[in-house]
């Protein structure tokens, strides 16, 4: 087990709801669940109670903000480059190599206390240091093929070689052995442990990157799992990347896809958004985990790491090798006055601006 340090009580609870019956489609301006500020997180981790917490969180650092600064400012880049095919703003940078192959790279990280608590099992730490990574390659339809990672130790930090050992047996498990990278360690016994991870990845031959711009009105969306409940569950440590979904999902001409980390809500506004479309999410058709009984929990907790497939209302799903479920929504084009973005229409036809529900950092 990690070593243990200052604890906080991260015991999760759900909110009751009673369900109710009767969507209708969402028209003019959408109400906003509650937001709160800044010093909201100044006391609190990453794991706190999901139904304790206002639907949307930021921190000091915007994490939507800074993104825009970076895709602002990205422009230049395929300029500057021949190869590179996508950049910043989808799950994964898409590269062409000179020898016509499409390659995908990505980059992940967790933090202690935001991501996992002090006394989460080493191989558990290791686990989702890789998963998060392998997911994103996931979310394009790709094939993970190898691996970097990079720890920011705390001073006399007890268990690198049991940690290492783990990641590098879970990079094997998902077939992208370690192949490099780096280790420090911090002046301070205090300095939360941090992992990063780089994974490369291919698509399939015949196949191509699925990425988030592409919903096209008429689509349907579907889920690869249960939504909600991660923290409770223990599933945020525990998820399997949807790889072999993925790569059905590119060879069956998928319009768009990402993986659900910070919340459905808000990870679906980001299709909309790149896409250029509306999403219409129902309520009553979420595949809402046992654990939360209310679905503005559910859809605004994240890190699920399930994936959301925007498909062809005529795409048959008989042979994809899961269940997916759904649909739990629709792909619209925008209507006048209206901008992009996805809303949520609860058990009582009333419509929210998904773009609330979620995490940002």
């Amino acid at each position: 087990m990690a070593r243990r340090r200052r604890g906080r009580d991260h015991r999760h609870h759900c909110c009751d709801h009673r369900r109710g019956a009767g969507t209708h489609r969402a028209r003019g301006v959408l109400p906003r669940l509650p937001a709160g500020g800044d010093e909201h997180l100044q006391d609190q981790g990453r794991l706190t109670s999901p139904a304790s917490r206002p639907i949307t969180l930021r921190s000091r650092v915007n994490e939507s903000d800074l993104h825009n600064h970076i895709y602002a400012r990205s422009g230049a880049l395929k300029l500057g480059s021949s190869q590179l095919l996508v950049g910043p703003g989808d799950d994964c940078a898409v590269i062409q190599s000179p020898s016509g192959d499409t390659q995908l790279l990505t980059v992940d990280q967790i933090v202690e206390g935001r991501h996992f608590t002090p006394d989460t099992d080493i191989d558990l730490i290791a686990r989702k240091a890789i998963a998060r990574s392998v997911s994103d390659i996931a979310a394009m339809g790709g094939h993970p093929d190898w691996a970097l990672a990079t720890g920011v130790l705390p001073r006399g930090y007890p268990h690198a070689n049991t940690l290492f050992d783990a990641m590098s047996t879970w990079a094997n498990h998902w077939s992208c052995p370690l192949v490099g990278g780096d280790i420090a360690s911090h002046s301070s016994p205090d300095h939360p442990l941090t992992l990063t991870v780089t994974v490369g990845g291919t698509m399939p031959t015949g196949t191509q990157p699925v990425l988030r711009s592409g919903a096209k009105p008429g689509d349907l969306l579907y889920v690869t799992g249960q939504i909600g409940g991660s923290f409770e569950s223990g599933w945020h440590l525990r998820f399997e990347p949807r790889v072999e979904v993925g790569q059905w999902a590119a060879k069956h001409n998928a319009h768009a896809m990402m993986d659900l980390s910070d919340g459905l809500g808000r990870d679906a506004n980001r299709i909309a958004v790149a896409s250029g479309v509306r999403i219409e999410l129902d309520a009553t058709k979420l595949p809402i985990s046992h654990r939360c009984t209310d679905w503005r929990q559910a859809v605004g907790e994240g890190e699920d790491y399930e994936l959301l497939i925007a498909l062809d209302p005529k795409q048959s799903i008989d042979d994809c090798p899961i269940q997916l479920l759904g649909p739990i929504g629709v792909v619209q084009a925008c209507g006048q006055d209206q901008s992009p973005g996805a809303v949520i229409t609860d058990p009582y036809g009333k419509a929210y601006d998904a773009s609330t529900m979620g995490w940002d950092h």
